[in-house]
Formats: structure tokens, C-alpha cells, sequence
């Protein structure tokens, strides 16, 4: 394997072909005759070709272009992570070839090797960055066999110039590219795990928390964790409890630290130090952030600049007040990812309950207690069928009420943020939909009310 992957690496020279070529997006290129198109949606195109007798496999998928992550470098690593190493499991550090550059685009590349069935195989990610934008190309196979064609394949690949686009600034989130079916690998898992907000931020899914990335910011929107969110009725504490449990594990050395809380009806979490990152090496600007909503849904926020003169140029400076936060707290509502048809399938359940305790104000007697509870169930079945109930119980103690509504019918979907029914209580419903994240696990949102699904 080792040979071959030094020879994908050396693949990168873009140039016109004679043959006739097929286009996809801002790219125009030639496939051998004798593979077989195996995917083609607006996401990506893909192309395969098998030899069953010897039991060996090469597919191409060439994904559409995305709005570039700030740099070449961070490009090649978002995609690595969202089209290789998530769908793919691929654990193996990528083998990364020289970067190139041709009439604006710069190329990076990286080639590992992973296992399939006890079979050894291999993952190779060629990304292009230029003008805004980054295009991508896969390629999966388990045998040396296709080099030739796979050279052709990358030798004919011409990208055009992309059409300057009006800046936009709306939190519209937009469909991300989801990987291809493989001719010879299952994927497991949700279909979406990166966002592209209009507003150049960009979503992913990480294992602790949802990574937000715009340029050379990066924001860290960490999932619930019992430890770090424990109440602490000293709010320096909490403060510090939680920044011993969230940031300093990933930093090697750290300076210049202020811990800056501040007192009130909502109070905020604030503090922040320069760093050194055990992952890179480099030194960076790093804050802690939270909103203490009355409700208790604040988010612990991680923001991660080159410097604090960054930070604020971004973000503002740090002031004494409880409010004028919106711009760092909205990105808690990042955390959020599109809804294809397939991650619906199985149950999912929402469950509430809630109690009030009556006094009398003049004798400070019991006056009784009202209730409240309440379970939906969505249940999407073969094809596009669902089935739907809702039952609650309400009233005072010992005179609870009953009641429970249920249909079942077919569900469709306008793309990938909204569901529709035929029939909810009578008449058709159409949801917004969306996913958001916790560790190990994902909570859709139908109409912003949280679904957990029923294993």
C-alpha cells in the first residue's frame, strides 16, 4: 500500500484531456468507459467499477463546491473529517502530498489506509481551494489495479472560475454535502454533520462539541456535561470548575488568565487567557462563555482567536454588564444540522411533566395541586409511513384528566429542514426540522420541540 500511496499523491497535475468530458458543478472531467455511475445527486456525483472475481473495488466521487473554510489547509482537513474519516471510519492520520497551485486553485491531498472486512483498503481525499470555494474529490478502492484509470480520472479534471455571489447574512443554514453510497462500505451514522450558515459560518460535528468556524475564529459549543455544568452558588467557582473541566485539558501552558464573571438576574460566565495548543503548537487567544439563562439552557461557548485583538474585533471587548452579549451567545443556536429521510427512521419520543403547588394567601394552607403530562411519539416506518399519538393527563390531584389523540399516514420532505404530514389530528402539518447534537447522540426538533429517539 505504501507504493500506492505515494503514487496518489503525485497525481495533482490538472490538465485538458482530448476525450469528451462530463460536468458537475465547476467541474468538467472524463471517466473510463467501462466504470459505472453509481450516485447523482446536487450533492456529488460518483462512478465505480468492481471485479467480482478477484473481489477488488475503486470508486470516485466528486463532491460539489462549498464555500472555502478560510484556507487551503483547513478546507483539506473539514473534508477529510466529514468525507473520509467520519462516513468511512477511517482512524489513520491521511499521508499528505506537496500542495500545488494552477490558475487560482490550490490542491491538497492525503492518502490512509484503513480495514473493510478484514481486507485492507484505502481512502484518498484531493482537495481544491480558490476564489471563495473548495471542490473535492474521494476516491475509495481496495487494490492497486486502478491506478491507470484513477490517474486519468485526476489528470482530466478542469475546474472553472465560480461566479462571484452577493454576500448574504441570514442564520439559513445551508444543505451540506453528504457522503456517497459506497459500492463496497456501509456507513453508519446521520447523513449531515457539517452546516454552512449564510453567514460564513460553518457547523461541524466533533465528538465533545460542535466546532463553529469563520475565517480564523473558532467557537466550540460544548455538548452537557454533568461536571462542568453542577451548580455552584459561588460563581467564580463554577466558572473555574468548568474551565479546569472544558479548556485546560487541550492546552499545554497558559498565561495572562481573568476570570471575570458577572453577577445578575442572568449572569455570565467570562473568562480568559493566552494558551498554548497541545495539538498544534501554536499560541492563541482563548475565552470561556456562557449566558446563565433563568431557564437553565446557557451553553458553555469556547472561542478560539489568534489573539485577543481578534477576539474583540470579532466579538467586542469584555464589559460589566449582563447584556450586549447576543453576538457571542447566538452562536450557541449553531449547533444544528439537516434532516435526511433516512435519519428518521425508528421511534422518537417526546416526554414532559410539570406541577403546580397552590397556596392559600392568607393562611399559608395547602390548596391543592395542579399537573400537568404529556408523551408524543413520531414512528417512521417502511417507505415513507409514520404513525403519530399524543396522550396527556392534566388537572388537580385526584381529579386527573385523560385524553389521547393518534393518526398514521405518509410523510414527505422539501428538502432538508422541513417534514410534512398528511395527517395530524385531521388535517396535513408540515414541521421544521432540524438536528442538534449531544455527546453520543442526536435530538431532532420538530416545530422546536426536542424528539430523543428510542433505541
Amino acid at each position: 500500500m505504501k507504493n500506492t500511496v505515494s503514487i496518489f499523491l503525485l497525481l495533482l497535475a490538472f490538465s485538458s484531456s482530448a476525450q469528451q468530458k462530463q460536468n458537475f458543478d465547476l467541474a468538467t472531467f472524463t471517466i473510463p468507459n467501462d466504470w459505472k455511475k453509481i450516485s447523482s445527486t446536487a450533492d456529488a456525483t460518483g462512478f465505480a467499477i468492481t471485479n467480482n472475481q478477484k473481489g477488488t473495488y475503486c470508486q470516485v466521487g466528486i463532491y460539489k463546491s462549498m464555500n472555502s473554510m478560510g484556507n487551503a489547509q483547513l478546507d483539506f482537513e473539514t473534508d477529510w473529517q466529514d468525507l473520509i474519516a467520519k462516513p468511512y471510519k477511517v482512524g489513520a492520520k491521511p499521508e499528505t502530498g506537496l500542495s500545488t497551485s494552477l490558475d487560482g486553485w490550490e490542491t491538497k491531498s492525503g492518502v490512509a489506509p484503513y480495514d473493510f472486512n478484514g481486507v485492507q483498503s484505502m481512502a484518498t481525499l484531493v482537495t481544491m481551494s480558490g476564489y471563495g470555494k473548495r471542490m473535492s474529490i474521494v476516491i475509495l478502492t481496495n487494490s492497486q489495479d486502478y491506478q491507470t484509470d484513477v490517474k486519468r480520472v485526476l489528470e482530466s479534471v478542469d475546474l472553472k472560475k465560480p461566479a462571484v455571489e452577493g454576500s448574504t447574512f441570514s442564520s439559513k443554514p445551508q444543505s451540506p454535502v453528504q457522503p456517497l453510497p459506497s459500492t463496497s462500505l456501509s456507513t453508519t451514522g446521520f447523513a449531515f454533520t457539517t452546516t454552512n450558515f449564510d453567514d460564513g459560518w460553518v457547523a461541524s460535528q466533533q465528538e465533545d462539541w460542535v466546532q463553529v468556524t469563520k475565517g480564523n475564529t473558532r467557537v466550540l459549543v460544548h455538548y452537557p456535561n454533568k461536571n462542568a455544568d453542577a451548580y455552584n452558588s459561588v460563581l467564580m467557582d463554577g466558572l473555574r470548575n468548568a474551565w479546569n473541566i472544558l479548556v485546560a485539558p487541550k492546552y499545554s501552558t497558559a498565561s495572562n488568565f481573568e476570570f471575570k464573571p458577572i453577577s445578575g438576574w442572568q449572569s455570565i460566565e467570562f473568562a480568559e487567557a493566552d494558551a498554548v495548543e497541545k495539538a498544534t503548537g501554536k499560541t492563541i487567544h482563548v475565552v470561556l462563555f456562557k449566558m446563565d439563562y433563568s431557564n437553565g439552557n446557557g451553553k458553555y461557548l469556547e472561542f478560539i482567536t489568534p489573539d485577543k485583538m481578534s477576539f474583540e474585533q470579532e466579538f467586542g471587548a469584555y464589559h460589566e454588564t449582563s447584556y450586549g452579549w447576543e453576538k457571542m451567545e447566538n452562536l450557541a443556536g449553531y449547533n444544528k444540522f439537516a434532516v435526511a429521510p433516512s435519519d428518521l427512521k425508528g421511534k422518537w419520543t417526546n416526554d414532559f411533566s410539570g406541577a403546580l403547588q397552590y397556596v392559600n394567601a392568607y393562611t399559608g394552607a395547602d390548596a391543592g395541586m395542579a399537573t400537568h403530562a404529556s408523551n408524543e411519539n413520531f414512528e417512521f416506518g417502511p417507505g415513507d409511513a409514520y404513525k403519530w399519538d399524543l396522550g396527556v393527563a392534566s388537572g388537580n390531584v385526584g381529579n386527573i384528566k385523560f385524553q389521547s389523540v393518534k393518526s398514521n399516514g405518509q410523510y414527505s420532505m422539501s428538502g432538508n429542514w422541513q417534514v410534512t404530514f398528511s395527517d395530524i389530528e385531521g388535517k396535513p402539518r408540515t414541521f421544521g426540522a432540524f438536528f442538534s447534537c449531544v455527546k453520543g447522540a442526536q435530538i431532532l426538533w420538530l416545530d422546536n420541540k426536542a424528539f430523543a429517539k428510542v433505541e
